[in-house]
């Protein structure tokens, strides 16, 4: 098997993938993720995951690369990370009874072969109805600022839904592992 690597410097994406129990290391792409002027969510998050894997093929040959990028999408809006409890509490009102997508783009890169298989897990979360005072006691306790669409799913920030629904709750935290699995098989890695 060759070595995996994932194009990531995310703690949460390094996390889910230990959930595979494969040896892995971590190297964390150098690219512009900036969107495209009139570039849809969609096409945005699979042109960043391959970039990711690409931006470390020639310093890592040999390897299977993994790259992955998420967005938050309510209505038309891209909503990206937050960074500040003042914006976190914005979208987080934003979002108080709607339903908000996530699209995680994800690309696995053999970088022996130049072979990249990449793909966009969708998952829904329909949110509470969320109030100001709510919505500050959750970012105080959980400090969220990292996230696309201001909360932790695998927190909680599970408190603020109302229900999800998609075919992979991983691809809500940001590395799809279904898919991956697909994907590594593909490529045939063995896995349990």
């Amino acid at each position: 098997m060759l070595p995996l690597l994932l194009a990531s410097s995310s703690p949460y994406r390094r996390e889910l993938l230990e959930r595979l129990r494969l040896p892995f290391s971590c190297a964390a792409p150098d690219i512009d993720e900036q969107r495209l002027p009139e570039e849809p969510a969609l096409d945005l998050v699979k042109r960043l995951a391959r970039e990711k894997a690409l931006a470390l093929a020639d310093s890592h040959p040999g390897h299977l690369i993994i790259g992955s990028d998420q967005v938050a999408v309510l209505g038309e809006q891209i909503l990206g990370k937050p960074h500040t409890f003042e914006r976190a509490c914005e979208q987080l009102l934003a979002a108080s009874g709607n339903h908000v997508s996530f699209l995680t783009g994800l690309a696995l890169l053999n970088s022996t072969t130049g072979h990249c298989q990449v793909d966009c897990v969708p998952f829904t979360v329909n949110m509470r109805e969320l109030d100001l005072k709510r919505i500050e006691r959750y970012l105080r306790a959980e400090q969220p600022y990292d996230c696309a669409g201001s909360f932790k799913a695998e927190g909680l920030g599970v408190s603020l839904f109302q229900s999800t629904h998609g075919v992979d709750a991983t691809s809500l935290i940001g590395l799809p592992l279904i898919r991956l699995v697909d994907m590594l098989l593909a490529e045939g890695v063995s896995l349990p």
